[in-house]
C-alpha cells in the first residue's frame, strides 16, 4: 500500500491508501474521495477523474498517451500542463507519497 494525498480547493488534504498495481481513480473511489466522480469506469470515455499532479510526481509518471489528452480537452475546470485523468496513472511504489489537486468542479 501506498499514501496518497488529495487536495481540494480550500479544503485540508486528505490522505488514502492505495494498492500498488490499481489505477489512482480507483484508489480514490475505494476512499470515498468527493471530486473524482469517475463517471465511466475508468474506461477513458469520460473526463470526471481529472486531477492535477504535483510534482515531484508529475514528471516521474509516464507521458500522456493521446487517447488521454483527447479526453483532457473536455475537462470542467481547464486542463494544465500537470493534468492528468486518474484512471490512467497506475500506482507503484516510486508513487508513495503521491500528492494531487482536485479541480472544483468535474462537470
Amino acid at each position: 500500500m501506498i499514501t496518497i494525498n488529495f487536495i481540494a480547493t480550500g479544503a485540508q488534504p486528505i490522505r488514502a491508501k492505495g494498492k500498488i498495481g490499481q489505477s489512482l481513480m480507483e484508489a480514490a473511489v475505494a476512499a470515498g474521495i468527493e471530486g473524482i466522480a469517475a463517471d465511466c469506469g475508468g474506461l477513458l470515455t469520460c473526463a470526471t477523474c481529472h486531477v492535477m499532479v504535483c510534482e515531484p510526481f508529475s514528471s516521474q509518471l509516464p507521458a500522456v498517451t493521446g487517447e488521454e489528452q483527447a479526453m483532457l480537452a473536455f475537462t470542467a475546470v481547464p486542463a494544465v500542463k500537470a493534468s492528468r485523468l486518474s484512471c490512467q496513472i497506475r500506482l507503484t511504489a516510486a508513487l508513495d507519497g503521491l500528492t494531487v489537486e482536485l479541480p472544483a468542479s468535474q462537470y
